[in-house]
């Protein structure tokens, strides 16, 4: 694929393949305990949250965007605490584009988790706490087992969306080449570049072929997880 691509289009693809593994990587423990509380608790705010969660399928990805550069730019009143703080700047820098992505992929993720969760028969986590079980041990060998396709799924989801995301980020941290030019970026500045056709037709080759491999495992994770929920079921 090296002789293939070109360097630039070489590094747009490492780079995607680096924004989305941080994306997935940040924000599944968080998805982890969203999902959790969604399918399991029930408290004040809890469609609140649901809709918060869900918030960016809903919004158009450049207003995502533009309302992550509000609070996380430099002046922003995330964005500006942590500069001052913590010398930590994601705003037109490849951390930002991995927030972008991992905000744009967090209710995919958050969904095929709480799905998985919710598929588990109480009866088996009761099982073992009447066993002796604490909580945390309870989770650890008896639900953590049971949802762990369906974690697996969300995170490549997730990830799929991460590495095609364009609208937040760009809207975020603009499209700089080898700071936060993204696979997607790419392929939008070849295709406005004279002659850049053949560029962006290699770079739509390569999404093409990794949204379909990340699509296909999903498949298979999600069909697991159906014969797993369904075996627990009959037993």
């Amino acid at each position: 694929m090296t002789s293939w691509l070109g360097p630039a289009e070489w590094e747009a693809v490492l780079l995607s393949l680096k924004v989305a593994f941080w994306a997935v990587a940040g924000s599944l423990p968080l998805a982890l305990l969203v999902a959790m509380a969604l399918a399991r608790r029930r408290f004040p705010g809890r469609q609140v949250l649901n809709g918060l969660v869900h918030l960016p399928l809903i919004l158009p990805p450049v207003v995502t965007g533009y309302l992550l550069l509000l609070a996380f730019g430099r002046r922003g009143p995330v964005g500006g605490v942590l500069e001052q703080a913590f010398g930590i700047v994601v705003a037109f820098r490849w951390t930002g584009a991995a927030l972008a992505a991992a905000v744009m992929a967090f209710p995919l993720m958050v969904r095929a988790i709480r799905l998985a969760v919710e598929a588990v028969d109480p009866r088996l986590e009761e099982a073992a706490a009447t066993l002796g079980a604490s909580p945390v041990r309870v989770f650890l060998t008896v639900t953590l087992p049971l949802i762990l396709p369906g974690i697996l799924a969300g995170a490549i989801l997730a990830f799929a969306k991460a590495m095609g995301e364009f609208g937040a980020t760009i809207s975020f941290v603009s499209s700089i080449p080898g700071e936060t030019q993204t696979l997607s970026l790419a392929v939008y500045a070849l295709m406005q570049t004279p002659g850049g056709e053949a560029g962006a037709l290699r770079l739509m080759a390569v999404s093409v072929v990794l949204a379909m491999g990340a699509l296909l495992v999903s498949e298979w994770l999600a069909r697991r997880a159906r014969a797993g929920a369904g075996a627990g079921g009959g037993a």
